[in-house]
């Protein structure tokens, strides 16, 4: 495999090769059933993925969307943090290892990298997977068997990532998780699906992170409460999926792309430059303006109306995407 290429065309070229054989029935009928399972209640006494069937459909499901929505989030914590680069990462609840190829393709030497998860097939994959990457951070992974449950002990490191992992667990493991995972790590990065559900978990964690004496990177632009009343409304954001072939079918869609959804923070334990602003919805564009939802550093939420008289930040403002800072550039 190309480790020159961009991790995502590595990831999606990697799928496809592996799952050439898997029957296309059968892989839907296991996705069908993990689909049925992520919408329901997860119990914490049994793995999701039981067996490589369960473990391929997940792959080829959720593994490009996963990767996407961490990708986000870390290009999150590089802009507030540009000069800092982890030597050491744990994936905690890593399964094939999605949160791991977005960390190895964030920082130009990726850093050595531990992905616990209790579902042997998942980890079994990801190996396979990883070894078939190219990427020497890949390749280098350790994959360890744990149960993420209150008795995970997590060795210090610079970087733990906690993707899609929270609506698994029971409300008082998800606090042990978060609170371990704050004592033992310089930066953490937790994402959940970008639901009502998802944002509440992500407020839960937030608020656990600050309170171990972590500061918010990102997405917000301080560690004051979140100003959205619990209720209301929901911070989610939202990353482009492209589709290959392999994806499409396992997921019976069309279209060559979807969006993921998803809510996430980014709290660290080092001094970050978090933006001044950042844009929570996608932005409406008019005849003549635009106009941007934000959350800023000292005015909560606003609405802000971008026209053709501002000039070079009108044309800022038709370019800029959902998720980013503004005004560009103005990170402080």
């Amino acid at each position: 495999m190309n480790a020159t290429l961009p991790t995502a065309e590595v990831l999606r070229a990697t799928l496809a090769g592996l799952f050439d054989g898997l029957p296309p029935k059968q892989a839907a009928r296991a996705v069908e059933r993990l689909i049925a399972n992520y919408r329901g209640t997860t119990p914490t006494d049994a793995p999701v993925l039981r067996d490589r069937s369960d473990v391929a459909a997940y792959a080829a499901y959720r593994m490009p969307a996963t990767f996407e929505a961490v990708r986000s989030a870390l290009a999150a914590l590089r802009e507030a943090a540009p000069d800092w680069t982890p030597a050491t990462h744990t994936d905690v609840g890593g399964g094939t290892g999605a949160a791991s190829w977005a960390v190895a393709g964030a920082w130009e030497e990726g850093p050595r990298t531990a992905v616990l998860d209790w579902a042997e097939p998942a980890l079994a994959l990801g190996r396979e997977l990883a070894g078939l990457s190219g990427i020497p951070a890949l390749r280098a992974a350790e994959w360890r068997r744990a149960r993420i449950g209150a008795g995970l002990e997590l060795a210090p490191t610079d970087l733990i990532t906690v993707s899609y992992v929270l609506k698994e667990l029971t409300a008082d493991v998800r606090t042990a998780l978060v609170d371990s995972a704050a004592a033992a790590a310089q930066a953490v990065v937790v994402v959940e699906p970008g639901t009502p559900d998802g944002y509440a978990r992500i407020i839960e964690a937030r608020d656990r992170l600050i309170a171990a004496g972590l500061t918010v990177a990102a997405p917000c632009p301080h560690s004051d409460a979140c100003p959205i009343e619990p209720g209301t409304d929901w911070c989610h954001f939202s990353a482009r999926v492209s589709r290959s072939s392999l994806h499409r079918q396992v997921k019976g869609g069309s279209l060559p792309y979807e969006d993921e959804k998803f809510s996430y923070v980014v709290a660290t334990r080092f001094g970050t430059e978090p933006v001044a602003a950042r844009v929570t919805r996608k932005p409406q564009i008019r005849k003549g303006q635009v106009l941007l939802d934000l959350c800023t550093r000292d005015e909560a939420l606003r609405r802000a109306t971008v026209t053709k008289r501002h000039g070079e930040l009108y044309r800022a403002a038709r370019d800029v995407a959902w998720g980013d800072e503004w005004p560009p550039g103005e990170n402080a």
